[in-house]
C-alpha cells in the first residue's frame, strides 16, 4: 500500500492547465508516486533523477525536499547541501519556454539558476539543470518521423510553439545531459491535436514511456492516462509492450481522473507505475474508486487487454473455465451495410433504415454490403455511448439500449449489428442479455472510450438464446458468489426492458 504524506496547501495545486494536453501535476500524487521508491534514495548523494517533460517543476522540487532532509547527516551545511542537490542531483526537460522559467521557480526559487535569488549558488547559467532549446520537428511525407505529428498543423514560426518534445526528438538521448540517470519520473504531454481539439488528436505519453526505457535507469515512473489498457488508436504495440513487461512493479490506477486532477476530464481515467529494471515478476495492481483502494498482486498479461479492476478477475475465470464462444465473433464491424452516417432514411423504399436519430426507409440497391442480414431478425446497439464524458461515480450503463429490427432492414455505421436471427425470439432473448448487468460489465472491461467496437465483446460468452437471460439466472449459470455478485451490482445501472 502507498503511504500518503500531508502536505500544506500548495500554489501548484492551484495553477491553472496550459490545455487538454498539458496537465499539471498536484503535489499530493507526485508524492504518491515518489513514496513508492525505495526510502534509500533520499540517503544517497549519488542518485540522479530526470523528469523529461518538466512543466510546473513539481517533480524535482518534491525530490529535492526529500532529498534535503535525506542528506542532512553527509552533508550538514544545508547552503553545500542545495547546491551539491540542484547541481549533480535534479536535471529536468521543460515542454515549452514558458513552462522551462515556471520550473525554474518552482525549483530554484527564481527565474534564473544563477540569479541573485536562486536558493543555489552552484550555477554559472541561468538554465541551471533544468533546459528548454527549441526543437524542429523532421518531416517525412507530411509527418514528423519521430511523433506523427501532422506538417501542416506544426510546421510554424518562430512566434509558436512547435510541440516537438526534445526527449522524443533525440536519437542519442544520452549527449542531451551526458550521463546516465538512475530514476525518471514525469507527468509528460498526452497528445497532439491535428484539428485544433481533440476530434485530431494521437496519443504522444506512449513515447516519453518508450524513450524512458531506452535510457535503462534503475527506476521509472510516469503518470499516463489509462486509455493505453484497451489498445486502440496507436496504442496496440505499446499496450503490448507494456503488458509483457514484468519489469513494472505497481500499477496504480484511477478510473475517474478528476480524484486525482480536481476539474480535469481525461476519458477513461489515469494511472501512474514503477518500472524497476532489477526487478521480474508479477504486478500490485491498485484501483482507486471513489476514495477505496483496492490491490490485487497478479500478472499484467493474464489476458489481451489490461482489466483495471481486481474484483473482476474472478468472474472472468469463471466464466472461461465454461469454455463458450466469445459474442465478439457475431458482431459486426463498423459500417455493417455499407453506409456511412450521414446517409439519410427516405421516405419511399423496401427497407427499413436505423440512422442517426431517424428511421425510414432505403432502396435495397443503395445497401452495399451485409445484404444476408437484410431478412432476418437484428439487434441493433449504437456504436458510441458515452456517460457525461467522465462520469463521477459508477454504476455506469456501458452499452446503449438494444433495438430489434424486424426484417427487411438495415443500418448506418451509427449502429452495430449484435447479432442476426431466423426468428424474432431469439433476437428478443439476444436484446435481454445485452440488457443484462453481467453482459455489460465484460463489455465495460474492454471500454475506456464513448467507442464500441466488435472487440469490446471478446469477454461475452455466447450463449444459447433459446431461453431469456436475467441477471439472476446468469449468476447461478457461472457459479458466482455474493461478493462478485455484489462487484457487478455496484458498477452497473439497470436497464429495463421497456427502455428499448
Amino acid at each position: 500500500m502507498l503511504n500518503e504524506s500531508k502536505h500544506n496547501p500548495d500554489v501548484l495545486s492551484c495553477i491553472a492547465n496550459l490545455s487538454s494536453d498539458e496537465v499539471f501535476t498536484p503535489p499530493q500524487l507526485v508524492n504518491k508516486i515518489l513514496d513508492m521508491l525505495p526510502e534509500k534514495l533520499w540517503i544517497d548523494k549519488k542518485t540522479t533523477f530526470l523528469d523529461p517533460g518538466c512543466k510546473s517543476g513539481v517533480f524535482l522540487r518534491e525530490i529535492a525536499k526529500r532529498l534535503d532532509k535525506g542528506l542532512e547527516a553527509q552533508i550538514p551545511d544545508r547552503q553545500k547541501r542545495l547546491n551539491h542537490i540542484f547541481k549533480n542531483q535534479l536535471y529536468g526537460l521543460a515542454i515549452t519556454d514558458l513552462t522551462a522559467l515556471l520550473s525554474r521557480r518552482s525549483v530554484y526559487c527564481s527565474k534564473t539558476a544563477n540569479g541573485k535569488y536562486s536558493v543555489c549558488e552552484a550555477f554559472d547559467n541561468p538554465q541551471g539543470n533544468i533546459r528548454f532549446g527549441r526543437v524542429e520537428h523532421t518531416w517525412e511525407n507530411g509527418r514528423c518521423v519521430y511523433c506523427k505529428a501532422s506538417q501542416e498543423s506544426y510546421d510554424r514560426g518562430v512566434e509558436l510553439e512547435t510541440h516537438a518534445y526534445a526527449f522524443i526528438h533525440a536519437d542519442n538521448l544520452e549527449e542531451i545531459f551526458k550521463m546516465k540517470f538512475d530514476v525518471i519520473v514525469s507527468n509528460p504531454p498526452y497528445q497532439l491535436s491535428d484539428a485544433g481539439d481533440s476530434t485530431g488528436s494521437s496519443p504522444i505519453y506512449n513515447k516519453f514511456v518508450e524513450q524512458a526505457k531506452k535510457l535503462n535507469p534503475r527506476y521509472l515512473s510516469m503518470i499516463i492516462p489509462s486509455r493505453w489498457f484497451a489498445g486502440g488508436k496507436g496504442l496496440d504495440d505499446f499496450r503490448d509492450a507494456m503488458l509483457h513487461d514484468h519489469h513494472i512493479s505497481h500499477l496504480v490506477d484511477y478510473p475517474i481522473a478528476s480524484d486525482v486532477f480536481p476539474g480535469v476530464k481525461v476519458i477513461g481515467g489515469v494511472c501512474f507505475f514503477l518500472w524497476e529494471r532489477d526487478y521480474k515478476g508479477h504486478c500490485q495492481v491498485t484501483t482507486h474508486m471513489n476514495d477505496k483502494p483496492d490491490t490485487m498482486t497478479r500478472p499484467l498479461d493474464e489476458f489481451d487487454t489490461f482489466v483495471r479492476f481486481n474484483k473482476a478477475i474472478s468472474i472472468l475465470k469463471k466464466v472461461a473455465s465454461k469454455k463458450y464462444p466469445s459474442m465478439s465473433d457475431q458482431v459486426s464491424r463498423q459500417k455493417p451495410f455499407g453506409l456511412r452516417t450521414f446517409v439519410k432514411p427516405e421516405k419511399q423504399g423496401r427497407v427499413t433504415l436505423y440512422a442517426n436519430k431517424a428511421v425510414g426507409k432505403i432502396n435495397k440497391s443503395e445497401i452495399t454490403a451485409g445484404t444476408e442480414m437484410l431478412n432476418k431478425w437484428k439487434v441493433l446497439i449504437s456504436m458510441a455511448y458515452g456517460e457525461g464524458g467522465e462520469a463521477r461515480e459508477y454504476p455506469r450503463m456501458i452499452i446503449g439500449k438494444p433495438i430489434i429490427a424486424a426484417p427487411p432492414s438495415a443500418c448506418t455505421e451509427t449502429y452495430l449489428v449484435v447479432g442476426a436471427y431466423g426468428s424474432r425470439n431469439e433476437a428478443a432473448n439476444l436484446a435481454s442479455y445485452l440488457r443484462t448487468k453481467f453482459l455489460r460489465l465484460l463489455v465495460g472491461l474492454r471500454k475506456n472510450t464513448q467507442h464500441i467496437t466488435k472487440d469490446r465483446f471478446a469477454f461475452v460468452p455466447r450463449l444459447p438464446l433459446t431461453k431469456n437471460w436475467t441477471d439472476d439466472k446468469l449468476y447461478a449459470h457461472f457459479g458466482l458468489v455474493a461478493d462478485e455478485i455484489a462487484f457487478i451490482e455496484s458498477m452497473i445501472r439497470p436497464m429495463e426492458a421497456s427502455d428499448e
